[in-house]
């Protein structure tokens, strides 16, 4: 807060209160020539009503006074004039820090017996799964939906299809330190190689990998895409299209589309390239909710015979 607009505040805050105590002071007193109480000649009706002009009772001017002695001192001790701090030294941030503190006390309290303990364990205690259930509600359902289905642009977490790998440490890394996965712009390219129908062949031959002996056959169009694959695509996603873990590159012949498994959606991503990104939540969960979470994600896709099995 600038100088100019503290001291607007403050004088504000003053010209009230001394307002206050004057109206006060100016009304409670009586004056040379006042009638009296009982002598305003008000009457209502029949003459059974009659208005007094008494004063109010000296406990109730009493309570007014306290009152503005009390916010005189309040003005002293918490922020409220302009950039004055107050003797109190009291801020919102102290407030919410040491609130925090509390609420972290109390979590941790309730995440200490599954510190450092392994996925698949984790993943078998119901209790956890619970816990990582409402922790993937409050951090992840915002993006992968609260059935943790996904949506365009958002993986799917109930299938047995990750991109970069799906084994417990992989997808507790995935979610401690985030991901970002890359498709660069190939379209360009792909059309300086091929001619202008490049890239809806190579979209072609990609459509084709998950059954390729039966979707190339008469399939003049993936014919051409195959070679302009294996010269620009398979660097990522291998000559096989079976994806590299490691890059994020996916599997592209498990039928599973992220951005959509339309022609139109595929030549987007060849043409335009893609770019997702996971967020690192270390800082924000720390290591044993992101345990859990990592837990009640991989029990998705492995159902608790499997889970039971992976113990063993």
């Amino acid at each position: 807060m600038t100088p100019g607009w503290s001291w607007y505040v403050i004088a504000l805050v003053v010209i009230n209160i001394v307002g206050c105590g004057w109206l006060l002071w100016w009304t409670a007193k009586r004056r040379p020539g006042d009638p009296k109480p009982e002598d305003t000649s008000h009457y209502w009706d029949d003459g059974d009503i009659t208005e007094y002009n008494k004063p109010l009772p000296k406990w109730w001017i009493n309570l007014f006074w306290i009152t503005i002695f009390f916010s005189v001192a309040y003005l002293l001790w918490f922020p409220g004039m302009g950039a004055f701090a107050g003797y109190g030294k009291w801020t919102s941030g102290k407030e919410h820090d040491f609130a925090q503190q509390a609420d972290n006390a109390r979590l941790e309290e309730t995440f200490a017996p599954y510190r450092g303990k392994s996925i698949d364990v984790l993943a078998a205690n119901p209790d956890a799964r619970r816990l990582g259930r409402s922790i993937f509600n409050n951090t992840c359902a915002t993006c992968h939906g609260s059935s943790a289905k996904g949506a365009i642009g958002y993986p799917n977490l109930t299938d047995d299809i990750w991109h970069w790998g799906g084994s417990p440490d992989r997808i507790l890394q995935t979610v401690l330190d985030g991901r970002e996965g890359v498709m660069p712009e190939w379209g360009k390219v792909l059309t300086g190689m091929g001619g202008p129908y490049a890239v809806g062949d190579v979209a072609a031959y990609v459509r084709a990998l998950p059954d390729p002996a039966h979707r190339m056959q008469n399939n003049f169009g993936a014919a051409r895409g195959k070679q302009l694959f294996e010269n620009v695509c398979a660097g990522c996603h291998g000559k096989d299209g079976k994806g590299n873990p490691e890059l994020g590159a996916p599997d592209l012949t498990d039928d599973y589309w992220m951005y959509g498994d339309d022609s139109a959606s595929l030549q987007a991503t060849i043409a335009n390239g893609r770019k997702g990104s996971m967020p690192a939540h270390r800082a924000l969960l720390g290591e044993t909710r992101a345990r859990l979470v990592a837990a009640y994600v991989w029990s998705l896709s492995h159902p608790e015979p499997a889970v039971a099995g992976a113990q063993r």
